[in-house]
């Protein structure tokens, strides 16, 4: 699981409960399910948010009366996301031999890529900084580069869940302040239609990555229980957004978003790790961690080493199953649509092997992105 294994490279054979598939099989199967998730996605993007950073917002509209504190969040924004380049190129990287995976990248480097160029406007537009000190902070944030958090594929899948669920909240947030929303003193008042309609449309396009790389979880989750729960554990446990310690005066920032009630640490614990957890079955933390703790050894499928065993108590299981049966579902109508069905369709294994309850809807389905 370390490496991503293309499909084509991987045997197939007579399917058996996704418990008693070996770690090729299952590979097979997430690989396959990334696939169909990609083509869903792109098909879907390229349907409902296809938007442009320089004409899809009256630019010229923007108020050039901001409050400073709303300059430095705008400021901080557009630093954050001129690390795109470095994010998508980083995880290409990572799982370059994955056709979904590496595709989604690059569908995903291009959607980042409009965020930062929505940003920059904000802060040129809002004429509280000059084009030639945009251009110095640029070449000064490139300067720097920014690298992966974590050495493998799971962990920086994990990562990126919590992430760009806490980016959509840093922009939602954002979008209630300039809706006329805040109850903060310093910021009681404003009101700007024009950044409230970019902070918005970027957040619609933060909740559909934050669904794609769910959806990626719960396929390792649901495959992979057990080591997937110890990447999550391991994830939340050091936490922080991309490119903090590249940006310059990220303390002035964080100071400032966190005054502003955009995000800080409550956030971060209500609104992105609970909601997160609830995504994937998860009670809570520390249902979580006694859970890892009281695992034991088991042989591996193979036979010739060992592996592991979740605790299923430590999470919804049949939850997990009902979602990944979901995505097989919605993959399954769109390749009917396209005709896919009939030459290579995506396939889903059943687990009876371990405790299931009924499946529930859960939150952050991609059907509502």
């Amino acid at each position: 699981m370390s490496a991503i294994i293309p499909p084509s490279a991987l045997p197939t054979g007579r399917r058996q409960p996704a418990g008693l598939l070996s770690n090729q099989e299952k590979d097979t199967l997430i690989e396959r399910a990334f696939l169909g998730l990609y083509r869903w996605y792109t098909s879907r993007s390229q349907e409902t948010r296809n938007w442009n950073a320089d004409k899809s917002f009256e630019w010229r509209q923007l108020r050039t009366d901001m409050p400073k504190e709303v300059t430095t969040i705008l400021q901080g924004f557009f630093a954050v996301e001129q690390y795109a380049p470095d994010y998508t190129s980083e995880l290409l990287r990572l799982v370059r031999a994955s056709h979904g995976r590496s595709h989604f990248q690059l569908r995903w480097g291009s959607e980042e890529e409009k965020h930062a160029d929505a940003w920059e406007n904000a802060v040129l537009f809002s004429r509280q900084r000059s084009p030639q000190w945009i251009a110095e902070y640029k070449e000064r944030l490139k300067s720097q580069q920014w690298t992966l958090p974590f050495p493998d594929a799971i962990h920086n899948l994990v990562y990126t869940v919590f992430q760009e669920r806490a980016t959509q909240l840093n922009y939602l947030n954002m979008m209630n302040i300039a809706q006329g929303k805040s109850t903060k003193p310093h910021l009681v008042g404003f009101q700007d239609p024009v950044l409230a309609k970019v902070a918005q449309t970027i957040a619609v396009d933060e909740a559909a990555h934050y669904n794609f790389f769910l959806e990626g979880v719960r396929l390792y989750l649901y495959y992979y229980p057990q080591k997937t729960l110890e990447a999550i554990k391991n994830v939340i446990s050091q936490f922080s957004m991309p490119a903090s310690h590249l940006v310059p005066d990220w303390e002035q920032f964080y100071e400032t978003v966190y005054r502003a009630g955009v995000y800080g640490p409550r956030d971060f614990s209500r609104d992105v790790m609970q909601v997160v957890f609830r995504n994937l079955g998860i009670e809570g933390r520390k249902q979580l961690e006694d859970g890892i703790k009281a695992t034991r050894e088991v042989p591996t499928f193979e036979g010739d080493s060992t592996q592991q065993t979740a605790i299923w108590s430590s999470f919804d299981y049949g939850l997990v199953e009902g979602d990944v049966k979901r995505l097989h579902v919605k993959i399954e109508k769109y390749e009917q649509e396209i005709g896919f069905s009939e030459l290579d369709p995506t396939e889903f294994v059943e687990n009876p092997e371990v405790p299931s309850h009924a499946p529930s809807e859960s939150e952050g389905d991609p059907e509502h992105e």
